[in-house]
């Protein structure tokens, strides 16, 4: 995995990791017209005026089958702006999968949210911009917005996903033995060697809601939407870009440019897709806000 980043795609995302190189019911309105493929392996070409978009079933709030992930309503979106149709072309697997799985195998066109610059695909204008979190209670005041802030550092257990800067951060704090059977446990204490485990983000956010966690530290679109709807008050927290694994090493990213990747080749859909961004602005900020995502400046 290389050390630019995060997630992916996603699960790196910003979540991402880029830095990291620590390892690896029904459709809403405006889903209504779209097409649906079931797995990569069943998708049939492109056919003229389709977008066919790289999407997994288990990946919310990112991407979920009926539609309902924030990126899958942004690709319909963005379908509607380059007057195509959106066809999801779904797998049962990880995001971390898209682009080798699906991307590269042809059997989809663009994958959603990945870094800027990711190095195995071309990647558009970004269209939004977002970093890492902490989710506290309320009722706490946990006002920090620093890694290493006393407040953050008295903290006793901290809620996570693996192979991302959270994880090396608790690192650096020296918290990470004492939370290793915590962490272990909110995914039922199965390995992760090679296999991906994940955490999903509405486990993080229930962790702090109920106090089994005194903090979570996630890449704010894998929390977001669970936050804003908790019944439990919580603060979502924007974290400080100045994190490295050891003192004095390499910074670790903690703010993403979010993008859309597209085979290195196609530059004709790339061209499109950017100017269809520009026509889509109003419409995929909405999406973001409604979603609760914490949105900084593009730095790209």
């Amino acid at each position: 995995m290389p050390a630019s980043r995060r997630r992916r795609s996603r699960s790196f995302t910003g979540t991402a990791a880029a830095a990291l190189a620590l390892a690896l019911l029904a459709a809403p309105a405006w889903a209504a017209n779209a097409g649906e493929q079931p797995a990569a392996d069943a998708a049939a070409p492109a056919r003229p005026g389709e977008l066919r978009i790289c999407a997994s079933n288990v990946e919310a709030p990112f991407s979920e089958k009926g539609d309902t992930g924030f990126e899958d309503r942004i690709a319909q979106v963005l379908a509607e702006a380059m007057g195509r149709k959106a066809v999801f072309v779904r797998s049962d697997r990880p995001g971390v999968y898209m682009v080798r799985d699906m991307l590269d195998a042809n059997s989809c066109d663009v994958v959603m949210g990945v870094d800027a610059g990711d190095e195995r695909v071309a990647t558009s204008k970004p269209y939004y911009r977002t970093g890492y979190v902490l989710v506290t209670r309320t009722d706490r005041n946990i006002t920090a917005n620093r890694w290493d802030d006393p407040k953050v550092k008295e903290q006793t257990r901290f809620a996570l996903r693996f192979y991302s800067p959270a994880e090396a951060m608790v690192k650096r704090l020296g918290r990470y033995e004492d939370n290793a059977a915590y962490m272990y446990s909110l995914v039922n204490f199965v390995s992760r060697r090679n296999q991906w485990v994940q955490v999903p983000g509405d486990r993080l956010v229930s962790e702090v809601a109920k106090g089994d966690a005194d903090v979570a530290i996630a890449f704010a679109p894998e929390v977001a939407r669970y936050v804003k709807t908790s019944t439990v008050p919580l603060t979502i927290t924007v974290m400080a870009d100045d994190f490295s694994a050891t003192e004095g090493g390499p910074k670790i990213p903690l703010h993403y440019d979010q993008s859309i990747g597209v085979r290195k080749d196609d530059t004709a859909l790339l061209g499109e897709i950017n100017a269809a961004l520009e026509k889509a602005r109003p419409q995929i900020d909405k999406i973001l806000s409604d979603e609760g995502i914490p949105v900084l400046k593009p730095n790209s």
